[in-house]
C-alpha cells in the first residue's frame, strides 16, 4: 500500500512520518483490497491547544474513506483518524458481505 504524508505550512520530522505510516500501515490487515492513502498535517490558527489536524483519506476499490481529527499532537490525532477508519472499514467489509 502507498502512503502519501503531506505536512502542510510545516515540515514534518522522520520520527513523526515514521509513525504515521507504522499507524496507517495497520488497516491493511484489516482490509488488504486498500490501494492507497493520503495523510494530511495541518496546524490550525486557533490559540486552542488542541490545534494540530489529521486528516486520512483511503482509497479502497468503489469507496474512499475519510477521517479528520483534531488534538493536541499529531501522534494522538492519527491515532484517533486511524481507529475511525478501522471502524469505517469494517462496516465497508459488513456491507460488501452483505450482513
Amino acid at each position: 500500500m502507498k502512503i502519501k504524508v503531506q505536512s502542510i505550512h510545516f515540515t514534518a520530522d522522520k520520527k513523526l512520518l515514521q509513525f504515521i505510516e507504522e499507524k496507517v500501515d495497520k488497516l491493511f490487515q484489516f482490509y488488504d483490497s486498500i490501494i492507497d492513502s493520503e495523510v494530511y498535517l495541518r496546524l490550525d490558527k486557533s490559540d486552542n491547544a488542541e490545534n494540530k489536524i489529521a486528516e486520512i483519506k483511503i482509497n479502497t476499490p468503489g469507496k474512499t474513506l475519510f477521517a479528520k481529527e483534531q488534538c493536541k499532537t499529531f501522534e494522538e490525532a492519527t491515532d484517533v483518524a486511524v481507529e475511525a477508519l478501522r471502524r469505517q472499514i469494517t462496516k465497508h467489509k459488513e456491507k460488501l458481505r452483505g450482513v
